[in-house]
């Protein structure tokens, strides 16, 4: 009975510990869901389309999980502008609230970083940051089409006053787009267009004093608590955020975001076309070699891919192309320079229009590199084709001209001669003897034409 008395004992002291452990897990899952969740993404660089597709991602994660905020750490010079129209379109119809917060200290919002403030609910920057120059740089039209001389004055001033009138439509678009966001959300309209006309710029401080942003933190944890209570505009009406007691969650970018990000980079995206094209010349010229047909159809593709999501210039593609096909035409039919001196020239000139953005440009250097590489390997095609063609001919009919053969008898006029090993029959103007050497100076047929050496 004491046995029994002593397992009960021991069994009910087990069921209070689970009992415990489980209350003890079950309130703190509690104190979690009651103190909800704040997702912290992290835009650093230039807005292209590896930032839209991480912040849609972003999104798409907090709404997955029912996060009670969006944070997002901004620091960029501005980027692409529908780029930017597509992450603000995202921000607008998002269910969850979104802070843009322009951070660390030292960090801006320039161009199109000015919109993303103007777009999110509420606009937050770190002391020491600064907004503004939200003027659209890439102005379509402007000046005369390129490739184009006007020689007629009245052509020329039409032609610029389209420039202008393209340029104006961007900048009023440009203008009417900010200044509804700021109304929106209740934020300095007028600042917002001058910011898009003029350039201006400025600081946190001056920002808040402005009505151009909502809060100064100097880090996540100070703007949670002034962000408790404030009222936001949403989609579905006026929300109240409570942030008091939010967990914070990062969710930073991940190897897609920053392989997409390095494939739509200009620079990698326009190297990388050029190894496919020339691997796939490679592959063409000695059929079976399978490794650069594989890379270049890999890096091919790829740069078809960089190419479909960045702003081309379509006139500058096919010159780049046209470049390339002329160049591989004089390594393949030389025609002097002609052919490789065009192709270098719509080569430079098509990679320098091949990016339509300001911050998405190809480096020069880059530009002048590949050229140069291009420019050595027609030179050293053009060079090994003069040597080929100077040097003596080893084999056919020809390289028996000028060359010794011995009298095999006695003859006048006609007879036998041995030459390179064979017997061949053998015409001379003067009676040869036999033993004698003989030069071979025209052939005619299976008889040889020899003087005496």
């Amino acid at each position: 009975m004491q046995a029994f008395s002593l397992k009960s004992h021991w069994l009910w002291m087990l069921l209070a510990g689970v009992i415990m452990a489980t209350s003890s897990f079950t309130w703190q899952a509690m104190a979690q869901n009651s103190g909800g969740k704040a997702l912290v993404l992290n835009i650093e660089g230039a807005i292209g389309p590896a930032t839209k597709d991480y912040f849609g991602r972003g999104l798409r994660r907090a709404q997955e999980q029912n996060s009670d905020l969006v944070i997002v750490e901004l620091n960029t010079p501005g980027g692409l502008v529908e780029t930017t129209r597509d992450m603000i379109q995202a921000m607008l119809n998002s269910e969850t609230p979104v802070v843009m917060y322009v951070s660390p200290s030292g960090a801006r919002a320039a161009s199109a970083g000015t919109y993303l403030l103007y777009g999110s609910h509420v606009a937050a920057m770190a002391p020491a940051t600064h907004l503004g120059s939200a003027t659209p740089v890439q102005m379509v039209g402007s000046g005369v089409a390129s490739g184009e001389e006007d020689t007629d004055e009245g052509d020329a001033k039409e032609s610029e006053r389209e420039g202008s009138a393209m340029d104006r439509k961007v900048l009023e678009d440009a203008v009417s787009f900010i200044r509804g966001l700021a109304e929106r959300h209740g934020r300095n309209a007028d600042w917002a267009e001058e910011a898009v006309r003029d350039a201006v710029n400025l600081t946190a401080n001056q920002a808040l004093e402005q009505n151009v942003i909502d809060v100064v933190a100097k880090d996540i944890d100070d703007l949670l608590a002034q962000l408790d209570g404030m009222t936001v505009v949403m989609k579905r009406g006026d929300v109240t955020l409570a942030t008091e007691n939010l967990i914070v969650e990062r969710f930073d970018p991940d190897w897609r975001t920053q392989l997409l990000s390095l494939i739509t980079n200009p620079n990698i995206a326009y190297f990388l076309m050029i190894i496919g094209f020339y691997g796939l010349i490679f592959e063409l010229s000695s059929p079976g070699s399978l490794f650069p047909g594989t890379i270049g159809v890999i890096s091919l593709l790829l740069a078809l891919f960089a190419f479909q999501v960045l702003p081309i210039n379509y006139a500058g593609l096919a010159l780049v192309l046209v470049g390339l096909i002329l160049m591989v035409g004089e390594a393949l039919l030389p025609s002097f320079g002609i052919l490789g001196a065009g192709g270098i020239v719509a080569f430079v000139l098509g990679s320098v229009m091949l990016m339509d953005a300001e911050y998405l440009a190809i480096s020069l250097p880059l530009i002048g590199g590949v050229a140069l590489l291009s420019a050595s390997l027609m030179l050293w095609t053009l060079t090994r084709f003069a040597t080929l063609r100077r040097r003596p001919v080893h084999s056919g009919a020809e390289q028996l001209i000028g060359a010794h053969a011995v009298a095999l008898d006695d003859f006048n006029i006609q007879g036998h001669v041995r030459l390179h090993g064979e017997r061949w029959n053998a015409v001379c103007d003067v009676p040869v003897k036999q033993g004698d050497t003989l030069k071979v100076v025209r052939l005619d047929g299976l008889t040889v034409h020899v003087t005496p050496s």
